[in-house]
């Protein structure tokens, strides 16, 4: 059998420019569309070169496909947020407006009349006196310190008389300070406090050792109870170094044109510093100096007075000078003679001058003595005269 040449049947054809019918070489007119054939249309040579045409490909990898993946979850929860989002605005919004209607029909609730309840005032047994005994250079003001009591209170209470004299040994009786119950609150609105009604001649205290409220209210002729409304105190305790406004608009009036004075409290015991218990100086030493610390601000009519004896001296040697400072050098004339250690021992106290301007001054007793101390002093053994 006579194989046909697809050679030469491809090369007698013609292509329609329209509907790509392939036609014979001799055709005028297309037999499917109906187009008019061009007489220079070439004839289609081969088919060979004629493809179908493909769609691109697309290769990615592991890595690019899974960040695809996630890309494509993220954008879908987003859309199904915005839609549930949606969905719920328009109840939201109903239900606002449901809530921001007013009810029209008022509900009047009466409220009953609470009646106040009395609250029964706590009531204080007063406690029992306490027993105490009276010991040397004590006063009454001292007492009234120690128990935080009033001066008055212990008159009362041991039937004394009115300088509440007292002497070494005597059995008192102290009361004890009764307590103050609170104040029940009131519903009462508090009185408006006038500045025309508030004392402007005061002056300022400052407690020092020994001082009493007591003492305090003696000396400026005025009420413990002023002082301790004035500076709002809840009892009649101070403390040292404490400063009390003390009113003075109240003064209570004086009994006479001269009335005596008010005895000020006693000063408490110099602390000795200088030299120390047991000390020795040699015959070198020219001068011993004497210092202790300072109980308080002296007043111009008190000083300190120093005390010295010599202990090994056959002949009774006892020096007392009164010095405003807290040291005191001994001097020369006291030393002793005799090439051998002598024993003295020294004191210090507070002294009051009761004639102030007299040449001739006396003094008493302000204040307890201190402990005593002894050092020795070698002797020169050379002889002083010694200077009235």
């Amino acid at each position: 059998m006579k194989k046909i040449s697809t050679e030469k049947t491809e090369k007698n054809t013609k292509i329609c420019p329209v509907c790509g019918t392939r036609l014979s070489e001799s055709a005028t007119r297309c037999l499917v569309c109906g187009t008019q054939l061009s007489e220079t249309a070439a004839p289609r040579k081969s088919t060979a070169n004629l493809q179908a045409k493909r769609l691109p490909e697309i290769r990615l990898n592991l890595i690019s496909a899974a960040i695809l993946g996630l890309v494509f979850l993220a954008l879908l929860g987003g859309l199904v947020f915005l839609l549930v989002s949606s969905s719920q605005q328009p109840a939201e919004a109903a239900l606002s407006t449901s809530e921001a209607t007013p009810t029209l029909t008022p509900t009047v609730t009466l409220t009953p009349t609470l009646t106040p309840t009395g609250t029964t005032a706590p009531t204080w047994t007063p406690l029992p006196p306490l027993d105490y005994t009276v010991k040397a250079n004590e006063f009454c003001s001292d007492i009234a310190g120690v128990f935080g009591v009033s001066v008055a209170s212990i008159i009362q209470q041991n039937n004394l008389d009115v300088n509440c004299t007292i002497s070494e040994g005597m059995a008192l009786k102290i009361p004890q300070p009764t307590l103050t119950p609170s104040p029940v609150p009131s519903a009462t609105p508090e009185a408006i406090i006038d500045d025309a009604d508030v004392c402007t001649n005061t002056i300022p205290v400052t407690v020092e050792a020994g001082w009493t409220l007591s003492s305090i209210a003696m000396n400026y002729n005025v009420t413990m109870a002023s002082i301790r409304e004035f500076n709002n105190m809840p009892n009649d305790i101070v403390q040292q170094g404490e400063v009390i406004i003390v009113p003075l608009c109240d003064r209570k009036p004086t009994a006479g044109p001269s009335p005596t004075p008010t005895p000020l409290p006693p000063y408490p015991a110099p602390n000795l510093l200088l030299p120390r218990s047991g000390a020795a100086f040699s015959a070198a030493d020219t001068a011993v100096t004497l210092q202790w610390s300072a109980v308080a601000n002296l007043r111009p009519n008190e000083l300190y007075r120093v005390t010295i004896q010599d202990l090994t001296s056959e002949e009774e040697r006892i020096l007392v000078d009164y010095v405003t400072d807290t040291k005191y050098i001994l001097p020369t004339t006291f030393r002793p003679v005799a090439a051998e250690p002598h024993i003295f021992q020294w004191s210090v106290a507070i002294a009051r001058q009761i004639n102030p301007g007299d040449p001739n001054p006396i003094y008493e007793e302000a204040g307890n003595v201190s402990l005593w101390r002894v050092f020795s002093w070698m002797g020169s053994g050379v002889s002083t005269t010694p200077t009235p």
